[in-house]
């Protein structure tokens, strides 16, 4: 199998992911400042033209971010990333789903509508007018989760698991680009900092982010 990679938060949380699981990829990358993932032959692979995908080897394509993460920790269980039986994983997507509904997805529609106006106006439809409310939500999220992680240091519990790594590669992004790091929210604010001076938060970053100047 092959990773289809690319710059941006989305795949850095799937390298992430493979880091902390200790798994070494072949990937194949993609330009997706320059619209590749938007054009044949990437379309014929995966329609939705989103990154990263997982390519089988035989030509099945696995797409979506958290699918990829799944399928993946089916076949390789340790280190547990998602749970290691039906409770823990239910816990562990619980909090994956209210991270991606409350926050991250908010997160991303503010920049794609504003800051990243210019890059996404020809790629979705764009509601510019619906930025700063996107943005006042995703706030509203991580006000929410800030109370929810009074003593603990993760967000589904004890270790660190796919929810961490989904919200804090959209977090070190977007800190970037016009949604900075909540200094008031305490509990949040610590919890970044625990992740971010994980070996795979280092290691996840692609080659291009010093270029572009964003943490993808």
């Amino acid at each position: 199998m092959k990773l289809l990679n690319s710059f941006g938060p989305n795949p850095r949380m799937v390298r992430m992911f493979t880091l902390e699981k200790g798994l070494n990829l072949d990937s194949e990358d993609l330009d997706i400042l320059g619209g590749e993932n938007r054009a044949e032959p990437y379309l014929k692979k995966n329609p939705g033209g989103q990154m990263p995908a997982l390519e089988l080897d035989d030509g099945t394509i696995i797409a979506e971010t958290t699918t990829i993460c799944e399928y993946l920790e089916e076949l390789n269980p340790t280190p547990v990333l998602i749970g290691s039986n039906a409770e823990e994983r239910a816990n562990t997507r619980m909090w994956i789903r209210r991270v991606e509904l409350n926050i991250t997805e908010h997160m991303y529609n503010g920049f794609r509508f504003s800051e990243g106006l210019d890059l996404f106006r020809d790629r979705m439809i764009c509601i510019p007018e619906a930025a700063d409310g996107l943005k006042k939500k995703a706030r509203a999220g991580r006000e929410l989760l800030d109370g929810l992680m009074t003593g603990r240091e993760y967000i589904a519990g004890d270790t660190f698991t796919l929810a961490d790594g989904i919200l804090y590669c959209c977090m070190d992004f977007a800190r970037g680009v016009g949604q900075p790091i909540d200094d008031d929210l305490g509990n949040l604010s610590a919890w970044f900092e625990r992740i971010h001076a994980r070996d795979s938060a280092t290691g996840s970053l692609h080659p291009a982010a010093a270029e572009v100047k964003m943490a993808g």
